[in-house]
């Protein structure tokens, strides 16, 4: 016990931060989708002429997706490599958090079962809440990251429903402009996913204080008593 309540006491500092880190990667590349979307449900196709097939297609490039991502659509090439590296990263984090998810709430099955050995010792009869609280927050913390990543991989699986290619894209906003439409559902369900992390750092984080107290009073049970002392020896 003394052993869990310093490396895993620890180990929670990190993944107090890590799910709000990831969440502002997230919610760059849904910025980047969103303001696409925003344009092309505006924007009138062009029919270029160009010179280079290195040239910008103005009517499909966005310069707040540009700048957040890089993402720049040009006249003589297909799917931009930007929008490659957003679904790329996306269902990369989707396997990390599933991998994840998988492990702590396995572990938390094994923790609960042997936070049940403390109720024999009265030394502890204070402190069940706090650490029954560690594995609750633990637990669904694991279950927030686990919709996380499944909520990451649908998101990828709609994008790659698009046709990113200059050629299809301007086809598409010719017609019914359906690729707007389906980066709007994939950001709506990255954002989630990106709200859904922080969510579970807090959780993480409010285990501070509990790990805190828990840990002293491990520290007090193992201290050995005072030996009393008489006649100076």
């Amino acid at each position: 016990m003394a052993n869990l309540t310093r490396f895993h006491r620890e180990h929670e500092e990190f993944y107090a931060v890590a799910p709000r880190e990831q969440a502002v990667a997230i919610q760059r590349d849904v910025r980047s989708l969103l303001a696409l979307a925003d344009k092309w449900s505006g924007t009138s196709p062009a029919v270029p002429t160009p010179l280079n097939p290195y040239e910008g297609a103005e009517d499909l490039t966005s310069g707040v997706a540009l700048q957040l991502r890089g993402v720049l659509f040009m006249e003589g090439e297909g799917e931009p490599a930007e929008i490659r590296e957003i679904k790329r990263d996306l269902l990369r984090r989707s396997e990390d958090l599933h991998s994840i998810s998988d492990w702590l709430a396995t572990a938390m099955q094994g923790a609960w079962d042997a936070a049940a050995a403390l109720l024999d010792y009265t030394e502890f009869a204070s402190l069940l809440g706090e650490r029954h609280r560690i594995i609750s927050n633990d637990w669904q913390a694991a279950h927030l990251s686990a919709g996380a990543g499944r909520l990451l991989q649908r998101a990828v699986e709609i994008l790659e429903r698009v046709d990113f290619g200059p050629k299809a894209l301007r086809a598409d906003l010719n017609g019914a402009r359906v690729s707007p439409q389906l980066l709007y559902s994939a950001a709506e369900l990255a954002s989630r996913a990106a709200d859904m992390l922080s969510d579970s750092a807090g959780l993480v984080n409010d285990n501070e204080r509990h790990w805190r107290t828990f840990h002293a009073r491990v520290e007090q049970v193992l201290e050995p008593p005072e030996t009393t002392h008489r006649n100076g020896t």
